[in-house]
């Protein structure tokens, strides 16, 4: 999809200047404690908006009206039906792209152009693929014996707590809601406290849409309040969350309170391996993106870059060369290609760990500082000569800074890409083609991308395992996760 916008008169700030009140069983109100949090825009540290503190009061009466809808009109409804709803929600999407483009960009502090020609493209492609499942969720006949009319069906797991996180959180917002909706379910979403607009935008515009009272409600807040109080909840009965390895493991342990089902994608320390027989331009060039896209704050981004050794050098040196010619700025102006990173908090630590990566030995080759005197923005930064046990090569850093780590042959390749706790992701660049088949076969990740790297599609399974997480969302994944397999039984010898 692409549409030229007119981000002159700021569509969005209108939005932005009202008190931003909780939607609960399709009202906006305040939270219950009176609280509110100041959201703050990453490109300057200024204030954009006041939002409500929700608290565990607010989360019971969420989840109260997302049982009221569930056991009511949604679940009732015909499959169909739901089915166009969804479809007017994408409608409305698509109407208002211009405000919903520019929050994001705004709240998120994401290069406008990147968020109109992905992140907003996705979250609609993701909108209407579910809403085509809605009324194509079947179960099977299955031939038992004779006397027996035997076969599943498929129900809606119920109530869902959505948890979604400040790196993308309209796209991947998103991933979750669309497939829950379209099987049946009814959600609480939690976004992220950084990122809390572009959900509490679309939220609106869904019951714009005709979807019922209840069956989506957005709870910002703190995550050890709004969403502990999620997890612990007992008529939760699915959690879906993105976010750090961490916090998934305090859900787990949580959701074994009810026995909850969960689903979780969590960290990454994606290897993008290049073999000196690679088209060494277009692998540096998708290295960089790879790394650099959304300043780093990317779960699969390609913080390793595995380079054979006659080719090492050469590809250090156009890696630099590219970071070196990034174009830093502010987020609205089309021409920015690096925003900054989400808060000040996480500017520190990507620093902190630049100064990790200096006392280990690795060398700074560019980049690996702040730029400018407001907001959080650093500078591309590269580091050549990378030891695979360097905490810099092990530990996500979660912003824009690339290791790149010499190996010797396949075998030594495949040893660091598997190196690591994660198992989201992994490149590989070759022109032999039976190299790149046995390193998609032996590599630990949910997905390979060979000669490119860095797409998704909502059609493809996305997720990993270890400390990538747990399940996988997309495609027919993501209905098998919002949904229960129900086995009938009818004895036909009466």
């Amino acid at each position: 999809m692409s549409v030229a916008y007119d981000f002159a008169h700021s569509p969005a700030t209108e939005f932005m200047a009202r008190p931003q009140h909780l939607l609960i069983d399709g009202r906006r109100v305040p939270a219950s404690s009176g609280r509110t949090f100041k959201s703050l825009n990453p490109a300057t540290g200024q204030v954009i908006a006041t939002i409500a503190e929700g608290g565990e009061a607010d989360v019971e009466h969420a989840v109260a009206a997302a049982r009221r809808a569930f056991e009511g009109p949604w679940r009732t409804m015909r499959a169909s039906e739901r089915g166009q709803i969804l479809l007017r929600w994408a409608d409305l999407l698509k109407r208002n792209a211009e405000e919903i483009i520019e929050l994001e960009s705004i709240d998120a502090g994401k290069p406008i152009s990147a968020t109109m020609r992905q992140d907003f493209p996705a979250a609609v492609d993701t909108l209407i693929y579910y809403a085509g499942w809605a009324d194509k969720i079947s179960g099977d006949v299955v031939p038992v014996r004779d006397d027996a009319l035997t076969y599943t069906m498929r129900e809606p797991v119920g109530v869902v707590a959505a948890i979604v996180p400040w790196n993308f959180p309209l796209m991947i917002g998103m991933w979750k809601l669309a497939p829950a909706l379209a099987c049946g379910c009814t959600v609480v979403m939690k976004p992220a406290e950084l990122t809390s607009l572009s959900a509490l935008r679309i939220a609106e515009l869904a019951l714009e849409a005709g979807l019922p009272a209840g069956v989506f409600n957005v709870v910002t807040g703190p995550g050890r309040v709004v969403g502990d109080a999620l997890v612990n909840h007992p008529d939760v009965d699915k959690v879906t969350f993105t976010g750090s390895p961490g916090v998934g493991r305090g859900i787990m342990k949580g959701a074994a309170s009810n026995f909850k089902r969960v689903s979780l994608e969590l960290g990454g320390k994606s290897a993008n391996v290049i073999f000196d027989d690679a088209d060494l331009e277009a692998a540096s060039k998708a290295a960089a993106s790879g790394i650099f896209f959304n300043a780093g704050q990317v779960c699969s981004a390609g913080s390793r870059v595995l380079v054979q050794e006659r080719a090492y050098d050469e590809v250090v040196e156009r890696l630099a060369a590219r970071a070196k010619s990034i174009k830093i700025g502010d987020p609205l102006d089309r021409k920015t290609a690096l925003g900054p990173v989400i808060s000040e908090k996480q500017m520190k630590s990507i620093l902190d760990y630049v100064d990790i990566g200096r006392k280990e030995g690795a060398r700074l080759v560019t980049g690996g500082e702040k730029v400018g005197e407001r907001g959080y923005f650093i500078s591309p930064t590269v580091f050549a000569d990378v030891a695979h046990e360097m905490r810099i090569s092990q530990e996500e850093i979660f912003g824009p800074v690339v290791s790149v780590i010499k190996f010797t042959d396949e075998a030594d390749a495949l040893r660091i890409a598997n190196g690591t706790a994660y198992s989201l992701a992994a490149g590989v660049w070759s022109r032999d083609i039976g190299r790149l088949q046995r390193f998609a076969k032996r590599a630990r990740a949910g997905t390979v991308w060979m000669n490119t790297y860095g797409y998704t599609d909502v059609r493809l399974p996305w997720g990993g395992e270890r400390d990538s997480g747990l399940g996988r969302e997309h495609g027919t994944a993501a209905i098998d996760n919002f949904t229960e397999p129900k086995a009938v039984w009818m004895n036909l010898a009466v």
